[in-house]
Order: structure tokens, then sequence, then C-alpha cells
């Protein structure tokens, strides 16, 4: 699989920072690639640089093999982290308003099925719920049928059950062999929808990778946390446990070992707690802070 846009150390700095510090990695086509990382890791940034909307300080970006020229506008769609829409518009009108922008443009009615905005078209856009605008956003994203979709954190905001069924949208965005560029900092998002990750914190890209195929580098099969409190008093943290916060935790490929020894120092097993290692334990891991930590 060829790579449609590839990054080759891009820098960004401003004023006392160094937002983007030499990222670099390659997205195939028709795969969704997401940048993860805590809010301030550089993740927006890097995406508004690909999109053309900030200039980068250094660094190299090519579209399928070559630099990125006045047509690259029309190839690429984008969903912003925060959209203004014009007041006193109807769904139906926004679209219309949008697409006249392309000199490409996607049948709308195709756009309105596949973003469920059917029953919609005829509301003004500031009677939304959060779910609806973000449906609205993706199809207004996708009126000029991009090759490369721009999604920066599309989800924020969202109750779990709208963030579920827009990830269902973007898994039928992909279905479609559109190429996706997703940022988030919901760990459980990266997981379900991106094909690769890169992970990002500082401006930095500290590990990159299939998500499954990260947690199998850093990780044996399972994590296994104990309340600090459950630790009888005088005894020292359990071999191959680690103090974070309020629980001992030990990664393991031998759960019945494991527990066996916690048993055997007669640890209270009541809030014991074994999971399978996640995006945001490797974070903690890498990083020394969660996903969702600033």
């Amino acid at each position: 699989m060829s790579a449609i846009i590839r990054v080759d150390n891009l820098i960004k700095t401003f004023p006392g920072v160094r937002a983007v510090d030499g990222v670099s990695f390659a997205v195939d086509e028709g795969s969704c690639f997401g940048l993860l990382g805590p809010n301030g890791a550089g993740k927006t940034t890097t995406l508004e640089i690909l999109e053309g909307i900030t200039d980068a300080n250094g660094g190299e970006i090519r579209y399928r093999g070559t630099p990125r020229n006045e047509t690259y506008r029309q190839v690429i769609g984008i969903q912003f982290q925060s959209t203004a829409l014009q007041d006193f518009q109807t769904v139906r009108e926004a679209l219309h308003l949008f697409a006249s922008l392309y000199t490409r443009q996607r049948p709308l009615d195709e756009l309105i099925a596949l973003c469920n905005l059917g029953e919609l078209l005829d509301r003004d856009t500031r009677k939304l719920s959060g779910g609806q605008r973000q449906r609205l956003l993706l199809a207004i994203a996708l009126v000029n049928d991009p090759e490369l979709v721009f999604l920066d954190e599309p989800t924020t905001g969202l109750d779990p059950q709208s963030r579920r069924n827009f990830w269902q949208l973007i898994d039928g965005i992909k279905r479609e062999g559109k190429t996706i560029l997703l940022t988030t900092h919901y760990m459980e998002e990266a997981s379900v929808l991106c094909d690769e990750i890169a992970v990002i914190d500082r401006g930095r890209i500290i590990a990159q990778g299939e998500p499954t195929q990260l947690l199998a580098e850093h990780f044996p099969r399972a994590l296994v946390r104990v309340p600090c409190d459950a630790l009888p008093n005088g005894i020292e943290m359990p071999v191959g446990f680690e103090n974070q916060g309020d629980y001992a935790i030990a990664a393991t490929d031998d759960i019945d070992q494991t527990l066996a020894m916690l048993n055997k120092l007669g640890v209270a097993l009541d809030e014991l707690h074994v999971s399978t290692p996640t995006l945001d334990d490797l974070f903690l891991k890498l990083t020394g802070h969660g996903l969702r930590e600033a």
C-alpha cells in the first residue's frame, strides 16, 4: 500500500515553545491514521500544517509523492475542532453554501444519506444537538468528495452514544476507500477506528504502529490493579508491582501466579481489577501521565 501523504521532520515554533518538534510519519492510502495524545501535545498544530492553514518552520510534506500545489485544497476535506456556522441558516442551506465553494462536488443526496441528515434538512443549525451538529460538519467536510479527510478531535464533548454513532459514520467513510487522518485524546476511539497510530507528546512522536502491535511490544497480556490501601500494613510493594497514585499495578503474563502471590501476602482482593492493557496505559508508561491530561 502506497503513502498518500508523507511528513518528514516537521517543525513548528511559537514564541517560547516548540509545538511540533521533528515529526515524521506516512499515511497509507485508504487507511485511518490517528495522532493520539493529550491536549497541548501538538496534534492540532500538526494537522493545521498538513491542511495548509498554518505554515511550518521546517520539514517537508509530500502528497502522492510530490510537494503540495494549488489543487491540494480541492482534494482534502476538513472537520475542524470548532467551526462557526452562519446564523439563521438551515442544514440544507449550509450544505449548499459549502458545496458552492468547490469545483468538485459530491451529490448532496449521497451526503445526506451517509451522515443521516434527512430529518434535519429544514432545521436551523443553531437548534442542532451536539451529535447532529457534528454529523453536519462531517458532511460539510465531504462536500467536495475529498481523497483525504482531516478530522480534528471530532467527538470531543459528545455523549458516549453520540460518539459511537459518529464512529460508525467514520467507518463508513473509510469503507468508501477514503483516507482519514484523525486526532483524538480518546483511547477507545483510536483503538476502534485507527489502522495505525502515532503517540505524540510535547511535539514529538514517542511511539508509532498498529495499536495492537504497540501494546504487545510494551505490555504482557494483563494488568493487575490493587488499591494501595488494600496492602497489609508493614509490607513492601509486592514484587512486580509499581505504585501509581492510589493503586499498585503489575503487568503480567501469568495472572494465576500473580493472584496467588497477593493471596499469600494477605492482600485484600475485594477491589482487585484485572484488565487488558489499553492505549491509555501505554501513554502513561511512556510519558508518566494519562492521555486526557493537559
